[in-house]
């Protein structure tokens, strides 16, 4: 059964998911403020975060920002307000999707169940072939990433990324397309989260920002990682 956790501070939100989510075979606990919820999730025994945006103590971009300083876990933020830059934010601090108030459960649960789809990793029956690339070891079964044979811990969204960038290995994915590719849904609406997650990746690969070899960006066109030599 898998865990999720839920922080936002409205009991009637909270009581609501609760019900909703434990009736479809989710165990669910609760935090009420920034800092517990950020304590929780640090604590380990969740798959999933569901975090309100607009939290009392530590708000959700902040308590996003913390926890992806050393956590992968998966996160679906929420938000009340309207328009795009809260959720542009999310993403780019790592959030693995998000979803604007009010919202219906059933989306919820279905986003839910995509996200938690897509970190897990394969069973053996659904084994496929590693992908490699400018020194990039990507397993699409085991959701795991080596470079030059040292593991490296991504997001979600991350792994999803480089995924697609080195699947296509020796050929630009256009920037605009990027996203829309490595996710499965159309997330050109925030095409300026991409180059965070480039950001983040090429760090988190041993990259040069100043001279990056590992994925290089086709200026006016979009990214490439090189095939490996031989």
């Amino acid at each position: 059964m898998f865990r999720v956790l839920v922080v936002d501070d409205d009991p009637g939100i909270g009581s609501l998911l609760a019900e909703y989510l434990g009736g479809h075979g989710l165990r669910v606990e609760r935090a009420t403020d920034g800092p517990q919820g950020l304590a929780r999730a640090r604590a380990g025994d969740v798959d999933l975060v569901v975090l309100d945006l607009t939290l009392p103590g530590l708000d959700g971009l902040e308590v996003l920002r913390r926890l992806r300083a050393d956590s992968a876990l998966p996160v679906i933020v929420l938000t009340a307000r309207g328009d795009d830059a809260d959720r542009i934010v999310g993403l780019e601090l790592g959030a693995d999707d998000y979803l604007p108030k009010p919202f219906n459960p059933r989306e919820l649960l279905a986003r839910i169940r995509s996200v938690l789809r897509r970190s897990a990793p394969a069973g053996p029956e659904d084994g496929a072939p590693a992908l490699v690339g400018a020194g990039i070891r990507v397993d699409p079964a085991r959701r795991e990433v080596t470079v030059d044979g040292a593991a490296v811990d991504l997001t979600t969204t991350e792994f999803d990324l480089l995924r697609a960038l080195v699947a296509a290995a020796g050929r630009v994915i256009p920037r605009e397309n990027l996203m829309e590719r490595a996710r499965g849904e159309d997330y050109a609406a925030f095409e300026r989260s991409v180059d965070v997650h480039i950001s983040h990746l090429r760090r988190k690969l041993g990259d040069d920002p100043k001279a990056p070899r590992r994925i290089k960006t086709i200026r006016g066109v979009g990214y490439l990682v090189p095939r490996d030599a031989g």
